[in-house]
């Protein structure tokens, strides 16, 4: 119950973060504009802070929040294409219990798994910048920190993610292999009690093209609950 408090903190506090101007003014302005899709939706507009139970086994980590997706919704990959092919993939190997995640208040449970990104605002491009992923990066350690007495694996999505969340493990109290690894689709790394996994980020670019396609996607995140004892 304490951790579980604590994570609670920690994502209110996330959800009031201003550090960033470049962030918080383009979060603030796509709220304020918002795509004719969605005219009648009340924005976010804030940082999106980690979603999942504070006991997860398994953290999937991707790179931000999208425009009209999580800066929408105020959830993780939830309004958006990355998020469909996400959650459904989650839902297949039997850790969500819906395959779409529409809004924040649609139901979605997730099974030992939590969601989160190094950067919590949505960025102009979606290209946040090296400068606002360090500024960032205390928030994943404090999360690392609060999930390490049941986190046991994490799937990366991205080589932005992964190059972000190397050091945010380390910083946490991680060992990580020095020269650091290489981002690559279904890399594998042990640290300190905790399998890492690399996989191509949920990207409309890499599911439409193919380089990524639902089988890649649910084979990593079957291996990873897996060795996070979830399955």
């Amino acid at each position: 119950m304490e951790d579980s408090s604590a994570l609670a903190r920690l994502d209110r506090r996330v959800a009031d973060c201003r550090a960033c101007p470049r962030l918080v003014d383009w979060r603030e302005e796509v709220a304020r504009t918002r795509r004719a899709a969605f005219a009648d939706w009340t924005y976010w507009g804030r940082p999106v802070p980690g979603f999942g139970p504070a006991d997860a086994r398994l953290l999937v980590i991707g790179l931000a929040p999208a425009a009209h997706g999580g800066n929408r919704t105020g959830r993780m990959f939830t309004g958006d294409r990355s998020g469909d092919v996400l959650y459904r993939a989650l839902y297949d190997v039997g850790l969500a219990s819906q395959p779409t995640a529409v809004s924040a208040d649609d139901g979605l449970e997730l099974y030992g798994v939590r969601v989160t990104a190094p950067v919590h605002c949505a960025p102009p491009a979606n290209k946040p910048t090296p400068g606002e992923r360090d500024t960032c990066r205390p928030w994943l350690v404090r999360e690392l920190e609060l999930l390490r007495p049941t986190l046991r694996a994490a799937v990366v999505l991205g080589a932005f993610g992964w190059q972000a969340a190397l050091p945010a493990f380390a910083q946490a109290g991680r060992s990580v292999p020095r020269p650091r690894p290489v981002f690559a689709h279904g890399a594998r790394v042990a640290l300190d009690g905790l399998d890492l996994f690399g996989c191509y980020h949920v990207s409309q670019r890499n599911t439409f093209t193919g380089r990524l396609t639902p089988g890649m996607l649910r084979e990593v995140l079957r291996t990873a609950a897996d060795a996070a004892g979830l399955l």
